[in-house]
């Protein structure tokens, strides 16, 4: 279930506790969801009213802690409607209070309600620790031997991964199950270290590589949030952890790059990780000699293909995107790093197979990645290059040393990707946002050559376009959020919009979605039907059971220290799931679903079983540093 905190004590006895009641399971008629990261003083402030019955009229006051009014209004039209249950949304306004404290919004009317504490003040109180909980995430999935001990982490993990034997990519099912034998190559590579992909202990590069493109480029723009000035959320030794893994992954001499370590499910003769649930260091001796546990103990590298053959275009993309960014951050502080990443990014965009057929390669089995758009990872891929080729002294023997050359090719696959008619933004399926701020970004600082297949103007009209579809979607649903609840990776969409809509802020200097960037934010982060923040650890209300095998079984299974901070989980879906496997703490220990009553347009979980809810993953979490960073810089203004 989700946890509340010590803050619903603040509330006034004479209302009803909204938030108390929700977990409790009382009849309460109506609630209060408040953004719980809290609102900055100078920005837009909105809460929402949910109800059963028609509340408009009533007077709603913002309460300081210790019950004086500092703000009141009346509940005004609704937004839309959530459920049968709950007919009757509304926003809550008060932009107008900007002095720093902690409040509660008390309704009245017919059926009173109370808010979570929240607070208003300055970025940094309110996002801050957000952003360092964000990176205690990323230490505590990580693998291999040069893990961070913590009251999560114990132990090393995986360290047969050094020795790893490279198999060919195995026909699977639709479950992901192979048939036979796997066919291994002859080959033995280093596989060790880099970050778990989620609630289990795959490896894939499909989400390090847009992970670690992510956390080197807040990096490179916010040195002092995510950066070299950054103190308790310096994302540059943990984004040089990923480049690391990635680098062994990427065979330069014979141009191979191995894509994925280990295998989610098993057949009748193997385990896969899947099968198990336990804490990672006990995969290198698990089972001892039990034949049937060899992919456990010794987990399996794949192959994308022979030395030399082309790469699905967006591993391709990310890839050199990532490579190009730590030539970005890293030439001047360890120039044979930044070398070796630069060499690589070339190499492997060189490769990219230009016209792919079937499904592209993400990982075994597709179904757990199933990206279809890649145009939008070249053009990111290639605005990077462009940068990095422009930021410092290039290592010999590079096939291409003009910035213009990567401008160009990006400008063509940004009108590729225009012309394929698809547009979601900023998530682990779609980095257009990205790509197009970053190549406008280079037009402006490199120079526009002639030729170009897209221009700036299209750029920001096409991000443009990609915000109003979101806003669009804002006015149809009742919390305005500005993707459809019962999507998958609810949450990752929130933060990727609110992001695309402070780069676009940025670029045209205006503050045109600048409400919106903080809406959306607040969306994932409390103001939406369950009350809840969808990261653990922000915020008064979070999921207490999230389907993460060590945060299962080292974490605290009711919301007390320790939890795995920072980790952003799918959020609310069309469908929860369940699935027990031995070995798991049973979470709610008590059972049931107290959070039914709240899904409507999307359901919501908190179980340990429903991984379609409450999973944690390094790419649902990528794009939250960047949000939080933005909200802590603003206002400013990038380079170009």
């Amino acid at each position: 279930m989700l946890r509340v905190g010590a803050f619903a004590a603040l509330l006034l006895c004479v209302a009803v506790l909204g938030a108390f009641v929700d977990v409790a399971g009382a009849s309460t008629s109506a609630f209060v969801r408040a953004d719980q990261a809290g609102y900055a003083t100078g920005a837009s402030k909105r809460a929402y009213l949910m109800a059963r019955r028609d509340e408009t009229g009533a007077p709603f006051s913002v309460l300081r802690e210790g019950g004086e009014v500092a703000f009141s209004g009346s509940v005004g039209a609704q937004s839309g409607s959530w459920s049968k249950r709950f007919p009757h949304v509304y926003p809550l306004d008060f932009d107008a209070l900007q002095v720093p404290g902690t409040y509660t919004i008390a309704v009245g009317g017919k059926a009173p309600a109370n808010s979570p504490s929240f607070a208003i003040g300055g970025a940094t109180s309110l996002y801050a620790q957000p952003l360092t909980n964000a990176l205690s995430f990323y230490e505590n999935e990580r693998d291999g031997p040069n893990f961070i001990p913590s009251a999560l982490r114990s132990a090393p993990a995986h360290l047969n991964d050094a020795r790893a034997l490279v198999y060919e990519t195995p026909p699977t099912n639709r479950d992901g199950v192979f048939k036979g034998e796997l066919t291994p190559t002859g080959e033995t590579i280093d596989a060790s270290g880099g970050w778990w992909d989620a609630g289990d202990y795959l490896k894939f590069v499909q989400t390090t590589s847009y992970t670690v493109a992510l956390q080197l480029l807040g990096a490179r723009d916010f040195p002092a949030q995510m950066g070299a000035s950054a103190a308790a959320s310096n994302f540059t030794n943990e984004a040089r952890f990923g480049t690391e893994w990635l680098l062994r992954m990427w065979n330069v001499q014979t141009r191979t790059l191995y894509y994925q370590v280990g295998i989610g499910e098993g057949n009748t003769k193997t385990l896969g990780d899947h099968d198990l649930w336990r804490l990672p260091q006990a995969d290198d001796e698990w089972g001892g000699q039990d034949p049937s546990a060899r992919y456990i103990r010794h987990r399996p590298a794949f192959r994308a293909g022979p030395p030399g053959s082309p790469i699905s275009p967006n591993l391709a993309g990310r890839l050199a995107a990532a490579f190009a960014l730590c030539f970005e951050v890293f030439h001047t502080s360890e120039p044979a790093l930044a070398n070796r990443c630069l060499t690589a990014a070339e190499q492997i965009y060189d490769l990219a197979d230009t016209n792919p057929h079937g499904d592209l390669l993400t990982a075994i089995p597709f179904d757990f990645y199933p990206e279809t758009q890649w145009r939008d990872d070249l053009e990111l891929g290639a605005s990077e290059l462009a940068i990095a080729l422009a930021s410092g002294t290039q290592p010999s023997g590079l096939a291409h040393t003009e910035p213009a050359f990567y401008e160009r090719e990006a400008a063509r696959w940004a009108s590729a990707y225009e012309s394929s008619g698809e547009s979601e933004g900023l998530n682990l399926y779609d980095v257009s946002g990205l790509a197009h701020f970053e190549l406008v970004r280079a037009l402006r600082a490199l120079g526009t050559p002639p030729g170009l297949a897209f221009s700036e103007a299209q750029l920001i009209a096409s991000l443009k376009r990609e915000l109003d579809e979101a806003v669009a979607q804002s006015s149809e649903d009742p919390f305005g959020f500005g993707f459809p609840w019962a999507e998958a990776d609810t949450a990752s969409h929130g933060f990727g919009l609110s992001v695309t809509a402070a780069e676009y802020d940025n670029l045209t200097g205006s503050a045109t979605y600048a409400s919106f960037a903080q809406r959306w934010l607040g969306d994932v982060l409390g103001a939406n039907a369950w009350g809840a923040s969808f990261v653990l650890g922000d915020g008064s209300t979070f999921p207490d059971c999230p389907s993460h095998q060590v945060a299962n079984l080292a974490g605290s299974l009711d919301g007390s220290p320790p939890v795995l901070a920072g980790a952003v989980v799918e959020g609310p879906s069309d469908e929860t799931s369940k699935g027990k496997v031995s070995g798991m703490r049973r979470c709610p220990d008590h059972g049931g679903d107290p959070f039914t009553r709240f899904n409507g347009q999307a359901v919501f979980k908190d179980n340990v079983q429903s991984y379609t809810t409450v999973e944690p993953a390094i790419d649902l979490t990528a794009s939250s540093p960047l949000a939080f960073s933005w909200q802590l810089a603003q206002p400013r203004a990038l380079g170009g």
